[in-house]
């Protein structure tokens, strides 16, 4: 997305919520393809000299002696642990409360590489993903936001893309469209406000949507103005915990385009980005502050994440779909999303499996510059961990690119470089940030990567709310979440 960053169904079947986001025969998650590095093979241990030996056996029988007898103590270490293991109890506030931030475009790692002595002290002091927070596909803004808040996959919550046509109304959503129509499943505010739990929203994508009983009051509801400087939004949420009790809103969201304008103008690595990134991490300083200052830092969840990374794309490092014409024409008006999601709707008459074999034909041919780093799919027979076929919203031909390629329609000799995202998200350059400090989080731990859906059932959890039918796990806010009693 360049700016708050980037594009009436019929009656849907409520989404499964299960313990197992995907099915059994569905390839792994991102989290499991990512995380299982290949262990090189063991070599054979060295067998200790013979007059060793006898000691080393001596020993092992002992430890294991000593192992069985402690076993029979009482277990008083075991029970101190399981106290420590609680929530911490409130000290100010009379209920949980939940803040959730997101920073557009904070690619994991990002923090390690700028000064952020403020985020540090949230992941010291709070729960971490180990390897970053994997989006959802594709990796853009509107649709990873809406699924951060509803814990549905964008086939399933209906924002699909950042831009996109109704094929059967004719109607076009973007990043200003507010009818509810288009935002299907129910957000975190909503679910809150249907059971009588107070809600405010500063900029979040869907926020200005009136569902249920959700209505996007003055109050407690801003209306996205990218002007408004990071610090007066920061003010802005400090300013709720002055209300009175009974005015004050259990969940709270507050979002900053940055550091994702950055990343498309200069790409990830440019000093450009610690800038930013130095930025925000005054802003979370300047929120601990005023928390701290109210006397109720310790009292509220912090969940700060991001929506997606950041890829440099330079190098002319490119895919034109002119160079396609001796196999096939891909007209202008067949695509609906270009880069790095190329989604393509031809007209009626016309094939989508024959544009789909044609255009691979091309591609895979070596005559088409740069050609091997696009692949096209019927939607339906795209890897079922994208969780992007379900919805008639999504084009039938999807494009998948290469990290850091894009592509163009017309052959040009431009060499833009900047960063994109949309790519696939099992690329580890789209991952994103999860960090989270409270009373229900450990201090100091560190928890496996996860898909960014599981984040609805974790809030709903803190702040007991029963759950929408969403894609997350029922069981997942167990593994970050201490236990409440």
């Amino acid at each position: 997305p360049q700016s708050h960053s980037e594009l009436e169904l019929p009656p849907m079947a409520a989404p499964p919520v299960s313990d197992h986001p995907h099915s059994p025969g569905d390839s792994p998650l991102p989290t499991d393809a990512l995380l299982a590095h290949p262990q090189p093979p063991s070599a054979p241990a060295p067998q200790p000299p013979t007059a060793s030996r006898f000691l080393i056996i001596l020993t092992a029988a002992l430890a294991v002696s000593t192992s069985y007898l402690l076993l029979l103590r009482p277990p008083f270490s075991a029970v101190s642990a399981s106290t420590a293991s609680f929530a911490r109890p409130l000290s100010k506030l009379p209920k949980p409360v939940v803040l959730l931030i997101s920073s557009d475009g904070f690619r994991f790692g990002y923090h390690h590489k700028a000064p952020t002595p403020h985020i540090r002290r949230v992941i010291a002091n709070g729960t971490s993903a180990a390897e970053g927070l994997i989006p959802v596909f594709p990796t853009l803004t509107f649709p990873n936001h809406y699924s951060i808040v509803t814990g549905l996959h964008p086939s399933s919550h209906g924002i699909v893309n950042n831009f996109f046509p109704d094929p059967i109304s004719g109607d076009s959503f973007n990043m200003s469209s507010h009818e509810p129509k288009w935002w299907l499943g129910e957000p975190l505010w909503v679910t809150a406000a249907d059971q009588g739990v107070r809600a405010s929203t500063f900029f979040w994508p869907g926020s200005e949507v009136k569902k249920g009983s959700w209505d996007c009051p003055d109050k407690y509801c801003r209306h996205y103005n990218g002007s408004v400087p990071f610090e007066d939004r920061v003010d802005a949420i400090l300013g709720y915990f002055d209300l009175p009790v009974d005015e004050m809103p259990q969940f709270l969201t507050l979002y900053f385009e940055d550091p994702d304008h950055q990343g498309h103008q200069v790409g990830p690595d440019d000093p450009a980005i610690t800038d930013a990134v130095t930025h925000i991490d005054e802003m979370i300083g300047r929120l601990i502050a005023g928390l701290e200052a109210r006397g109720v830092f310790e009292d509220v969840n912090i969940i700060l994440v991001g929506d997606h990374g950041m890829v440099g794309t330079c190098d002319q490092k490119l895919v034109f779909l002119e160079e396609l014409a001796p196999w096939i024409e891909v007209k202008a008006d067949w695509v609906l999303s270009r880069t790095p999601l190329l989604a393509i709707r031809p007209p009626d008459g016309v094939s989508p499996a024959v544009v789909v074999a044609k255009m691979n034909e091309g591609l895979s041919s070596g005559k088409v510059k740069n050609g091997q780093y696009l692949k096209m799919y019927l939607k339906e027979d795209l890897p079922s961990r994208l969780h992007y076929s379900e919805s008639y919203r999504i084009p039938p031909i999807i494009g998948l690119v290469a990290e850091g390629y894009k592509v163009e329609m017309k052959v040009s000799k431009k060499n833009e470089c900047g960063g994109a995202h949309g790519y696939d998200n099992a690329f580890f350059s789209m991952r994103t940030i999860f960090i989270a400090h409270g009373p229900r989080f450990e201090e100091g731990k560190i928890v496996p990567s996860f898909v960014n859906v599981e984040i609805y059932n974790v809030i709903a959890s803190i702040l007991s709310l029963k759950p929408a039918p969403n894609n997350g796990s029922s069981s997942f806010p167990g593994t970050v979440l201490l236990p409440s009693e």
